[in-house]
């Protein structure tokens, strides 16, 4: 039988090796907390890795493996050796892209979910009819047939974590600074965050000009690939970074491009890697340029500090790590400072706050079940807070526990971090700030 593996950036034995099977990283995994199975774990998929840089052979069963992880790199933070399994898991995933023949039935929800949600164009054109079902109510008469679920349980997922739609919030090429200009940045409207999320995108743009900031936002610009990085979709991953990075390159006087959703920055600040095992060295080189000027929103703000005044909101704040912004870029203690500022609100921590929500990309609508029981677990641990609002940086989180707290039947209104400091600049009440 074939090897696993081919010779084209195969798992890294060099990062390999540095994996002590300590198990640190098991207490950290939500698979293997949900399973209890070792070859559920990181230690336990690099195990399979190493076997397959051997010369085993792909098979279904370690594909299982494989794609039953997050990718959530909630491992990566807890390790003591500092293995870096999220280079690893890609590594890996583009291999399984590669070399294993999946189901009728998962290549044509794969073919869906990657046809569709990098491509904002074809996201807009599903947001009339998705907008005119919520408002006649037929997409509740539809779950409570249970029929989609029972028929196409990965078409039900996606229908399910759709958010209410609201009017879109359109954004002009440039956004001027307020008072003295501080910084001129790039922003990245993205293609989810584009289409069901204006808002986020617009109250971003407000709040980066209120501390003086010029935003630039180049028009034309599309998904920044970290779906399909995430997923192992290598080429296409860097065809969409290659787009990202001529977009933002063309744009004059920008100093740094500005990410509002976790997944995002995370993919971007590793445009490098994704290109590592290319031999167009001055690809990887730009890459590696590109990727050094990425920061995430609220790496900005506390950078350069607040000039703007912050207007009371007497709210108790759950505020909710995305992996992708917590666990792989690090970023934990500048949004809730800048929260902090606001008069009157209050943080509350999160019970077992480091474990994943379950949505990770597009993991919610490829494993509904898992991301289901994971969403759940997450929402009752937020409940226990008792919080006002739920605050987090990553759309995909904040569909997926709006739909968890739904189905415990218990919602609590959520908010991106941008979506709150703009709220506290334009000095919007509690109720503008949280109304359905």
């Amino acid at each position: 039988m074939t090897a696993a593996f081919d010779a084209h950036n195969p798992p890294s034995q060099e990062l390999i090796a540095d994996c002590v099977h300590c198990g640190f990283c098991l207490p950290a995994c939500p698979t293997y907390q949900l399973w209890g199975e070792e070859m559920d774990s990181p230690r336990g998929r690099i195990h399979l890795m190493q076997a397959g840089l051997e010369g085993a052979p792909m098979t279904d069963q370690m594909v299982e493996h494989f794609d039953a992880c997050l990718g959530c790199m909630s491992c990566v933070t807890a390790c003591p050796s500092g293995v870096q399994y999220d280079r690893l898991l890609e590594q890996t995933r583009a291999q399984v892209e590669r070399h294993h023949e999946r189901s009728r039935a998962e290549k044509a929800l794969r073919t869906t979910i990657f046809s569709l949600f990098p491509y904002p164009a074809r996201l807009r054109k599903l947001r009339g009819p998705l907008r005119a079902t919520q408002r006649l109510g037929l997409d509740r008469a539809l779950r409570r047939t249970r029929l989609l679920d029972r028929l196409l349980p990965g078409l039900a997922a996606m229908e399910r974590l759709t958010p209410k739609l609201g009017p879109t919030e359109k954004l002009p090429d440039e956004l001027p600074a307020v008072g003295d200009e501080r910084a001129v940045v790039g922003m990245l409207t993205g293609c989810v965050q584009d289409v069901f999320f204006s808002d986020v995108n617009a109250a971003t743009a407000r709040v980066l000009a209120a501390e003086g900031c010029r935003v630039v936002i180049p028009s034309g610009q599309g998904c920044c690939g970290a779906l399909s990085s995430h997923s192992g979709r290598e080429p296409e991953a860097q065809r969409f970074a290659k787009d990202t990075m001529t977009t933002f390159g063309a744009a004059p006087d920008v100093q740094t491009v500005v990410a509002n959703a976790a997944g995002c920055g995370s993919a971007m600040k590793d445009y490098g890697s994704l290109f590592s095992g290319e031999n167009d060295d001055n690809t990887t080189q730009s890459a590696e340029s590109f990727a050094t000027k990425v920061r995430d929103l609220s790496e900005v703000l506390a950078e350069l500090g607040t000039v703007a005044t912050r207007h009371p909101l007497p709210l108790r704040v759950a505020y909710h790590d995305a992996c992708h912004l917590g666990h792989a870029q690090g970023v934990r203690s500048q949004p809730r400072k800048l929260l902090r500022e606001i008069p009157g609100l209050e943080i509350v921590e999160i019970p077992d706050a480091a474990i994943c929500c379950g949505s990770a990309g597009v993991y919610n609508i490829l494993h509904p079940e898992t991301a289901a029981e994971l969403g759940e677990s997450k929402a009752r641990n937020i409940l226990a807070t008792a919080p006002d609002l739920i605050v987090t940086a990553n759309p995909g989180c904040l569909m997926q526990i709006a739909n968890a707290l739904e189905r415990l039947g218990s919602p609590i209104p959520m908010a991106h971090t941008a979506t709150v400091l703009d709220a506290s600049i334009r000095g919007l009440s509690v109720d503008e700030l949280i109304r359905p």
